[in-house]
């Protein structure tokens, strides 16, 4: 697994840009640059099962292992889920971190993942178009 680090500046307090990662609405539209139709499926608390599904009802399978508001959110990732069945991958183990640090201008988003060779490309090319969208709702996000 490689570690693919990913940074925007947002300029927004960082309770917003919180609001648009996790929000129903606004994430699916930050996500629909990797997948169309997709959603994210779980009760949000540390600890719990999240189910990330395309409009298929494919997708994977993780935990949310660490969440403190308005500042980390962070996936480990189990497997995959086809035709509704989870299928534990070669991959289980990788995790996704969002981190939320203020500054002087708003906030930095940060974000932290693994990724092996297949996807290296995608995620490098595809990451920064999430975060742009990410940035933009969240500036025009209602106060």
């Amino acid at each position: 697994m490689e570690t693919i680090k990913l940074s925007i500046q947002i300029n927004v307090p960082k309770e917003k840009v919180w609001e648009v990662l996790w929000n129903d609405d606004s994430y699916k539209q930050w996500t629909a640059v990797f997948c169309e139709g997709s959603c994210a499926v779980s009760d949000w608390n540390e600890g719990s099962k999240i189910r990330f599904l395309d409009a298929n009802g494919n997708g994977m399978f993780s935990v949310i292992e660490k969440k403190i508001p308005n500042q980390q959110m962070s996936f480990k990732h189990l497997g995959e889920i086809k035709d509704g069945v989870e299928i534990s991958t070669e991959w289980a183990g990788a995790t996704e971190n969002y981190f939320l640090a203020e500054n002087e201008n708003g906030t930095e988003l940060t974000t932290v993942m693994d990724s092996n060779e297949e996807f290296k490309e995608y995620f490098e090319t595809t990451f920064p178009k999430a975060l742009q969208i990410v940035k933009q709702l969240s500036e025009k996000w209602p106060a």
